[in-house]
């Protein structure tokens, strides 16, 4: 089992769900964060005053996934995401040692789905 974590551009998160749906993965959990990274920001002047805002708005994907499904999974944010200007995002992928269904008890892949 994997966490995969991917953090995109918000006017990206249709174009991702589509491709997650058509790559068979449906189970998510979505978050609107903000954050910097290599795009850096932009400065804003609000009456006189400049301000450099670094903190962005992004999206971020949280999905579990069988070992199987991590491939699948990763080809299809990059699919939905991915325009090849900085800032399309990342994609972590992580271990996941155990997942347990609240409902039924049911523990490791099964648990997944």
């Amino acid at each position: 089992m994997k966490l995969i974590i991917a953090i995109v551009q918000p006017e990206k998160l249709t174009d991702v769900k589509q491709a997650l749906s058509e790559a068979k993965v449906g189970k998510m959990t979505v978050s609107n964060v903000i954050g910097c990274g290599s795009q850096g920001g932009y400065t804003e002047s609000y009456r006189g005053a400049f301000t450099d805002v670094n903190l962005l708005d992004k999206v971020r994907f949280e999905i579990v996934v069988n070992d199987n499904f991590v491939k699948p999974t990763v080809d299809a944010i990059i699919k939905g995401a991915r325009s090849g200007k900085i800032g399309d995002g990342k994609i972590f992928v992580v271990p996941m040692d155990e997942c347990i269904r609240v409902r039924t008890g049911e523990t490791g892949d099964i648990a997944v789905g």
